[in-house]
């Protein structure tokens, strides 16, 4: 009889540990995305300034098939649509903000969060009814099929490669082009003064005459 409590308490110590357990992993992975890191996933340096280098991240979200949405010197947000199976769809919203560096350093940061958005095909039938004032309404067996989409998960992209191919595009597009903000392009913008090539005019002289006595 003693041994049956004993047993009996161990067995409920175990099943409170392993529940206790349980609940501290699902507590520890959802909140491993709540957490906040010293990462550079969403971030990256670039030199020059800020508006050069939202232009270049402008450019680069173009050359991948991104639609600008919204469009500042400072701030980028682009949205692109795919479809890789039948009845889900999925969009990504691209968020890009530039922001100048210390004072004297000539560069600047890139922060950038991307947002995908899935949606599923859900399908309603609806038939036809029609009214009889003597039995009521009568559901007839045609109708029709109304397709809608539905937002099914929202999730932000935190995969490191993802970020770093598209840096390494801001860099490509950085390296080599003058933008139109740039002291440069100012400069070779400016026209040239030409030099007055006429020749100057000679003073004129006064003639006089001798008088003979």
């Amino acid at each position: 009889m003693r041994l049956q409590v004993v047993y009996r308490s161990l067995t409920i110590l175990l099943l409170a540990g392993l529940s206790a357990c349980s609940v501290t992993g699902q507590k520890s992975a959802s909140a491993q995305h709540e957490d906040f890191g010293a990462t550079d996933v969403f971030t990256r340096s670039f030199p020059g300034s800020e508006q050069n280098a939202c232009e270049a991240a402008r450019r680069a979200l173009l050359s991948q098939g991104y639609v600008i949405s919204d469009w500042k010197p400072t701030i980028i947000r682009g949205r692109r649509k795919y479809q890789h199976e039948v009845d889900v769809h999925a969009e990504i919203e691209f968020n890009v903000t530039c922001v100048p560096d210390s004072k004297g350093s000539n560069s600047s940061t890139i922060f950038a969060n991307a947002v995908r958005d899935r949606y599923s095909l859900k399908k309603s039938n609806t038939s036809a009814s029609i009214g009889v004032s003597a039995i009521g309404s009568v559901s007839l067996p045609f109708g029709s099929t109304d397709d809608s989409m539905v937002k099914v998960a929202s999730e932000t992209i935190a995969s490191g490669n993802f970020y770093s191919q598209f840096f390494d595009l801001i860099e490509r597009y950085l390296d080599g082009t003058v933008f139109p903000n740039e002291p440069e392009a100012e400069k070779r913008a400016e026209p040239v003064p030409q030099k007055n090539t006429a020749p100057a005019s000679q003073p004129t002289q006064s003639v006089t005459g001798t008088q003979s006595e």
